[in-house]
């Protein structure tokens, strides 16, 4: 396939629009089934190259759930705990501790839940039928992976109605090394972003404390992947073998460090007993307890426990999750890793990410008040490396 015609662009008065080789040649994917858009096939290219990155850095399936060409989270196939199965809306899936990609895609997809609402999916292996069973219960627009099983296949056709978006990527495609975009009838030409994200990154340490246990390797390495794919400025908060927490496109690095904070914290008190246990009739969808939770954490529009509220959600009125609650439970986690895609100009970030468990941190350096930075790492006896490396991407 040469071309694939669109329906639009980013907006439906764009148009005409496609996609195609600028060298004539093949395209590297195949549409198995849907009509993916313009929007879809951006959350796609660049999801895919994450999947694809975690993969061959780490050597663990990877799974990547995509917004509007950010990553809600990424997460490689580790097992879940109970308490998580559970917090993601998994504990019902048979097999779902045989399939370590399954295990990925239970950790992206149920990390933020409210922002995957409508997500892409990406897929570091071929799709099997417990990844397949679970993606098609979710509100999804489609999905990019090497391959699909004959039984994952079948089982995401008959998702949307028939209409779901499955794209199949050949896994061996690179492309050239300059890459090129108009903005405003202007052509930009660059060099692709090539640098190789591993453990070598993290050697220059430049805190007292200097112990990094092979687990926070491993989530600072999630980290700066998933922020080379995360529009900039952005942050990324990870543990566990996931991104819990990724700060995208603000315009202060502060701004990104209290979102991205933010969201870590719901995903922890998502696991918080209280939280677990919410009273939720049988019949309320999937979607709404994933909004009616984030209001109960977060205290937003609707006051959930409130009386002519609670009866629409619950069987009976649970008791609020309070202030001091949360606080409390929030004191008592640690060894969070921190990624950001360009160095940290004040301190507030790191008072700000010690809220949220942090305990390892990477980022570029070489900001003029790096010394007070470093400083206020030592204060928590925090571990932090320069990577010397900037990871924007616009």
């Amino acid at each position: 396939m040469k071309e694939f015609e669109l329906k639009y662009g980013c907006n439906p008065n764009q148009k005409p629009a496609k996609i195609f080789m600028e060298n004539g040649e093949d395209l590297p994917i195949e549409i198995l089934n849907g009509k993916p858009g313009f929007i879809n096939f951006l959350d796609a290219f660049n999801s895919w190259q994450l999947v694809k990155e975690l993969k061959e850095a780490l050597g663990i399936p990877a799974v990547t759930s995509f917004k509007h060409v950010s990553p809600t989270s990424a997460a490689v196939g580790i097992p879940l705990s109970d308490k998580l199965k559970k917090a993601c809306f998994v504990d019902d899936i048979e097999g779902l501790d045989d399939s370590p990609l399954a295990c990925a895609y239970a950790r992206a997809r149920g990390t933020d839940r409210m922002c995957s609402f409508g997500d892409w999916v990406a897929l570091s292996d071929v799709c099997d039928a417990t990844t397949a069973k679970m993606i098609k219960r979710e509100v999804s627009d489609g999905i990019i992976a090497p391959g699909y099983t004959d039984e994952a296949l079948e089982i995401l056709k008959q998702k949307r109605k028939g209409s779901y978006n499955v794209v199949k990527i050949d896994e061996n495609y690179v492309p050239q090394q300059r890459e090129r975009k108009q903005v405003f009838g202007i052509t930009f030409e660059q060099g692709r972003n090539n640098f190789e994200i591993n453990k070598e990154l993290l050697s220059n340490i430049v805190t007292k404390n200097k112990e990094y246990p092979e687990s926070a390797v491993r989530d600072l390495i999630i980290s700066l992947i998933t922020l080379k794919y995360t529009q900039s400025n952005s942050v990324c908060y990870a543990v566990d073998g996931q991104a819990i927490g990724v700060g995208a496109g603000q315009q202060s690095r502060i701004h990104c460090t209290r979102l991205a904070g933010t969201k870590a914290d719901t995903w922890f008190l998502r696991q918080y007993d209280k939280v677990l246990n919410l009273p939720f009739k049988a019949d309320i969808p999937r979607a709404v307890r994933d909004n009616v939770i984030d209001g109960y954490i977060n205290k937003n529009e609707e006051d959930v426990c409130e009386n002519g509220n609670w009866q629409k959600y619950f069987t009976s009125q649970p008791e609020p999750l309070t202030d001091e609650e949360a606080k409390e439970y929030l004191s008592t986690i640690d060894g969070v890793a921190l990624g950001s895609d360009a160095f940290f100009p004040f301190d507030d970030n790191i008072e700000r990410a010690k809220r949220s468990g942090v305990k390892y941190i990477a980022e570029p350096g070489g900001s003029i008040r790096d010394d007070a930075v470093i400083e206020c790492c030592d204060k928590y006896n925090m571990v932090m490396s320069f990577t010397k490396m900037r990871l924007f991407h616009h």
